[in-house]
């Protein structure tokens, strides 16, 4: 099996997993996943394509601009740029961009601090913290719709091999060192944004 048909297949099984958990909604979100370091390649999820789907068009190989390595009438997702940045700024394996309502939600509520911090919860274990109290801050950037003006602002929060970033109602981009890392960072961002919703809520009603 070849390198690129490896990492299709661990895309694939991301892809899976993420859209029976209605991730992502109506054509939206994007995953990518690397293939080669030097030069760099990488697969990416194809604009337009119904995730909920399983296809041999799902993704396309492209090089260290977001461009397609062959010809294609097949567009790499919109926010490819977004990839770009991760891979071509840290030793990422994996990344991955979906829509919920849950860290829409939390993004228009903290947008003007900028970040939101979570601390005292046992799943922040999920980013590698382990000692007791810890915190783990995402970044909250605005959603601009020129998408080399969104990278810039995006690739400011990107400096480690393993992160979170927020855009302000569009949704979360985690990335990792390898597939696993990226979906444990998605997972743990995202049961927090549920957790904190849902806390909000039910504090709400007391008063």
């Amino acid at each position: 099996m070849s390198l690129v048909q490896e990492r299709w297949d661990e895309l694939a099984d991301i892809k899976r997993v993420l859209a029976i958990r209605d991730w992502f909604p109506a054509t939206s979100g994007n995953l990518a996943i690397k293939v080669n370091h030097d030069p760099l390649t990488f697969l990416v999820t194809a604009s337009g394509k119904d995730k909920t789907k399983e296809s041999r068009e799902d993704f396309l190989e492209v090089d260290q601009f977001g461009q397609s390595l062959y010809d294609t009438h097949l567009k790499p997702s919109a926010e490819t740029l977004l990839h770009v940045e991760i891979f071509n700024k840290t030793d990422a394996g994996c990344s991955l961009h979906v829509h919920t309502i849950d860290n829409n939600v939390i993004s228009e509520l903290y947008a003007d601090k900028g970040e939101i911090v979570f601390q005292g919860q046992e799943i922040i274990k999920a980013y590698g913290l382990w000692e007791e109290d810890a915190s783990f801050t995402i970044p909250i950037i605005p959603n601009y719709a020129h998408i080399p003006t969104l990278a810039n602002e995006f690739s400011k929060h990107v400096s480690a091999a393993a992160g979170a970033v927020l855009i302000r109602n569009h949704g979360i981009t985690a990335w990792g060192r390898n597939a696993l890392e990226a979906k444990k960072y998605l997972e743990a961002s995202e049961f927090l944004f549920s957790y904190h919703v849902k806390l909000l809520s039910l504090k709400a009603l007391v008063r």
